[in-house]
C-alpha cells in the first residue's frame, strides 16, 4: 500500500461521438444517445433485453497498440479488446446490450494507466480522481438478436434504459463473482421523502438513517461499484418490517432498519422504497453488468406480524423444549445447536417458523420465489440457515430449479449464512439439492486471527488453507469475507494493538460506550490490505461488507453499522480503497485466481507464499503481516512482475515491505 497501485486501478473505455442532428439515426450506438429511431421493430425481432447494438470504438492518436477495457466485458474490466489499425486510426466493433449505460477506457502502448476516450466528451468520475468515458442508454437503428430466434435483426424501436430486462448481462460463472453488501439503510439516502417520522424513544444508532434503494442506484450509476470490481450486489432484506420499536438484547429500543424482522412478506419496507423502485434497482444493476442478490430472512417474523396472528400453528411455541422461554443461547433456555437450534426464538418477540409443518414451509418458500419473480434477482442470501429445518432448503432449491433457473442459462445462486466455526456444519447444507455455498466463517476467523490480529503464525494459515480449499466440494462456491454486520469492523482487529484478538468476538460490550475510533496511522489500513490480498487470491466469491474497503471503524452491532462515508478519506483510507480496486481488477483479469488450484510454496511465522494456477495462467502470491520487511522464498528463479505495483523483482527470493503483498507473474 506504500507503493504505486497501478495495474487495473484506473478503468478505461472509448466511443464515437453521436451523429450531427441532420445525419439521422446512427447505425451504431452513439455516445449519450437517449433513444432509437422511430418506427416499430420487425415482427420477428427479439425482445429489447436480448438485442445487441454493434458499436465502433475508435482511437485516432499515435500508438503502437490500443486495448479497450470496459464494464461490458466478461468479467467487467478484466478482458482486453484489442483495436485494429487502419491507416492512422484504431477501431474495434463491440456488441453492446440494448438500453445499457456502459463505461470504458483505452490502454495505449501497454501503459499501466488507462485513459478515457479523447473523442468522447461524456465522462463520469472513476472514483480515483480521474474519468471514465461513458455511453449512456445505448440504442441503435439496426440490432442483432440471438441466433435461432427466427429473426436475426430488427429495425427501429424506441426504448432505451428502464426496460426492466437483463440488458448488460451475459453468461456468467459464479466463480467469477465479486460481491458487495450494501446495507440499505446505512448506505446512501437517495430519497429523503421516504425517510418517515422518527420512532419515539429510539436512539440514533438503532433508528432508520434514511438509506434506500434510490441511494443504492446512485452508487451504481456513478460507477462506484464498477470501479470496485463488483459484479454481484447484495442488498438487505426488502420485506416490510415493523413500524414500531422493540428492545434489543441490551434493552435499547430498536427499529427494523436492518430488514431482518419481517412483518409483511408481501410488501416492501417503505423506508427503502416501493416494489417498482426495487425492480428499477435490479434492472439498473443489470444494465451495468451487476447481478443482484436479495437477502431473505426466513427463520422468524416479528410478533406483531399478521401471519403470526393468522396462523400461530406455523410457529414453534415459545414455551418449548421443557422451558418457559426457548430463546436461543446460553441465557435464553435453549441451545443454538441441534434440534433446539431449529426451534428456539432469537428473542421473545421473534416467533420461529416450524418448517416441519408443510403449510408453513409452502408459504415461506412461496414468498421467497415470489420476490425473485417480482424483481428478476439473480441470487439469494439466506439468513441463519442452521436455525431452520433443512427440508426448507431442499424445497426452495426444487422450486428454484422448476420456476427460476432457465435451462442452460446462468444458475440461480443460493448462499447460506451459518455463523459457526465447525466446517462440517456448513458443509451439511451444501449440495446440488440445497445450497451452492455458505459464507466461509472459518476462513474469516483464520485470516482475521493470523493476518489482521497477528495471532499464531502464517504457517497456521497455510495449514488451514491446505485443508479448506476444496473442503466443501468441487462445485461449492463459498462467500469469502473479512467482516459483516454482526461482528466488529475488520479494521479493529488490524490496529497496532488489536481491539479484539478473538475473531469470533461480537464486540457488543463496546457498541454503546468506549467505541473504537478510526485509526490515526496507516499501519492498520495496510494490514487490512494484506487481508484483502489473501481474500481476493483464493477460490470462492470475495464479499466486501460496505465500508470495509475504506476501513470504516466500529465495535459490535450497532456500532458496526455507521452510515457509509463518501468523502474526506485520509491517506490510509485512500490507499486501502485503491488496493481493493486493484485486487479486484487483477482477479478479474486472471482466471487462476478465480478457478485455479492453490499450491503452498513457502511459509514462515510472518510470511506466506503460494501459487494459483489453472494450467494456462499462473500467479504467485506473497504476503507479509510483519511491521518490518521480510524475505519471501519459494518463488521461481526468474524475473517476476508485481501486478500491484507494476515493479519487477527477481526470484527465487524477494523482499516484501512491511505489511504488504505482492501478486507476481513470470510472463
Amino acid at each position: 500500500m506504500k507503493r504505486l497501485l497501478a495495474t487495473g486501478v484506473l478503468w478505461l473505455l472509448a466511443c464515437r461521438p453521436p451523429p450531427a442532428p441532420d445525419q439521422g439515426p446512427a447505425a451504431d450506438a452513439g455516445a449519450g444517445s437517449t433513444g432509437g429511431s422511430t418506427g416499430g421493430a420487425a415482427a420477428s425481432s427479439c425482445a429489447e433485453s436480448e438485442r445487441r447494438c454493434a458499436h465502433v470504438f475508435g482511437y485516432a492518436g499515435a500508438a503502437t497498440s490500443v486495448n479497450l477495457y470496459g464494464s461490458f466485458t466478461t468479467p467487467p474490466w478484466g478482458t482486453a479488446i484489442p483495436l485494429a489499425q487502419d491507416g492512422g486510426a484504431w477501431s474495434a466493433t463491440v456488441p453492446l446490450p440494448w438500453g445499457a449505460s456502459v463505461q470504458y477506457k483505452f490502454q495505449v502502448n501497454g501503459a499501466p494507466q488507462w485513459i478515457p476516450d479523447p473523442a468522447n466528451p461524456d465522462q463520469v468520475p472513476d472514483g480515483l480522481g480521474g474519468e471514465n468515458s461513458q455511453l449512456a442508454d445505448v440504442t441503435c437503428a439496426t440490432w442483432s438478436c440471438p441466433a435461432g430466434d427466427g429473426g436475426g435483426t430488427g429495425t427501429g424501436g424506441s426504448g432505451g434504459a428502464g426496460d426492466g430486462g437483463t440488458a448488460g448481462l451475459g453468461p456468467f460463472d459464479w466463480r467469477d463473482a465479486i460481491a458487495y453488501f450494501a446495507f440499505t439503510d446505512r448506505f446512501v439516502d437517495g430519497d429523503p421523502s421516504n425517510d418517515g417520522t422518527p420512532v419515539a424513544g429510539v436512539e440514533t444508532p438503532e433508528a432508520f438513517q434514511g438509506g434506500d434503494w434510490a441511494g443504492v442506484m446512485q452508487k451504481i450509476d456513478d460507477g462506484y461499484l464498477t470501479q470496485l470490481g463488483v459484479n454481484v450486489l447484495w442488498v438487505s432484506p426488502p420485506t416490510m418490517g415493523p413500524a414500531d420499536a422493540w428492545p434489543d438484547d441490551e434493552g435499547h429500543q430498536i427499529t427494523g432498519y436492518h430488514g431482518y424482522w419481517p412483518y409483511d412478506f408481501t410488501q416492501t419496507e417503505p423506508h427503502f422504497g416501493t416494489l417498482a423502485e426495487l425492480q428499477a434497482l435490479v434492472a439498473d444493476a443489470h444494465r451495468h453488468g451487476i447481478r443482484v442478490m436479495l437477502d431473505f430472512a426466513m427463520h422468524h417474523v416479528i410478533q406483531s406480524a399478521p401471519i403470526y396472528a393468522q396462523d400461530p400453528s406455523w410457529f414453534w411455541p415459545l414455551a418449548n423444549e421443557g422451558v418457559s422461554q426457548c430463546v436461543c443461547g446460553a441465557d435464553g433456555g435453549c441451545s443454538w445447536d441441534g434440534e433446539q437450534g431449529t426451534e428456539c426464538w432469537f428473542t421473545p418477540y421473534l416467533p420461529a417458523f416450524n418448517y416441519t409443518d408443510s403449510a408453513a414451509s409452502d408459504y415461506s418458500v412461496g414468498q421467497a420465489i415470489w420476490w425473485v419473480q417480482q424483481t428478476a434477482a439473480d441470487a439469494m442470501r439466506l439468513d441463519a440457515v442452521k436455525q431452520i429445518d433443512s427440508s426448507w432448503l431442499s424445497q426452495l432449491r426444487a422450486q428454484v430449479d422448476a420456476q427460476i433457473h432457465p435451462p442452460g442459462g446462468t444458475p440461480f445462486y443460493l448462499i447460506g449464512e451459518t455463523f459457526d466455526g465447525d466446517r462440517t456444519v456448513l458443509a451439511a447444507d451444501i449440495n446440488p439439492s440445497m445450497l451452492d455455498g455458505q459464507f466461509d466463517f472459518p476462513l474469516r476467523a483464520q485470516i482475521v486471527s493470523n493476518v489482521l490480529a497477528r495471532q499464531g503464525s502464517m504457517q497456521d494459515l497455510d495449514g488451514f488453507l491446505a485443508t479448506n480449499v476444496g473442503y466443501y466440494g468441487s462445485q461449492a462456491i463459498m462467500g469469502n469475507i473479512l467482516g459483516n454486520h454482526d461482528v466488529p469492523r475488520a479494521i479493529q482487529f488490524a490496529n497496532d494493538t488489536p481491539d479484539w484478538t478473538d475473531p469470533w468476538a461480537l464486540g457488543k460490550e463496546r457498541a454503546w460506550t468506549d467505541q473504537p475510533p478510526l485509526p490515526s496511522d496507516a499501519a492498520p489500513f495496510e494490514r487490512l490490505g494484506v487481508g484483502f490480498a489473501v481474500l481476493f487470491t483464493l477460490p470462492g466469491m470475495p464479499v466486501v461488507y460496505y465500508g470495509d474497503e475504506i476501513g470504516l471503524n466500529g465495535a459490535g452491532d450497532p456500532d458496526n453499522r455507521h452510515m457509509m462515508v463518501w468523502s474526506g478519506y485520509d491517506a490510509g483510507q485512500t490507499a486501502l480503497l485503491a488496493e481493493v480496486q486493484a485486487l479486484a481488477a487483477i482477479r478479474a483479469a486472471h482466471p487462476a485466481l478465480r478457478r485455479g488450484q492453490r499450491t503452498s510454496l513457502w511459509s514462515s511465522s510472518e510470511v506466506l507464499v503460494y501459487e494459483m494456477s489453472d494450467g494456462s495462467d499462473t500467479l504467485y502470491v506473497a504476503v507479509n503481516r510483519n511491521d518490518a520487511p521480510q524475505t519471501a522464498s519459494g518463488l521461481p528463479a526468474a524475473t517476476l512482475t508485481d501486478l500491484l505495483s507494476n515493479g519487477q523483482v527477481s526470484g527465487p527470493s524477494v523482499q516484501l515491505p512491511a505489511r504488504s503483498a505482492m501478486i507476481l507473474t513470470s510472463e
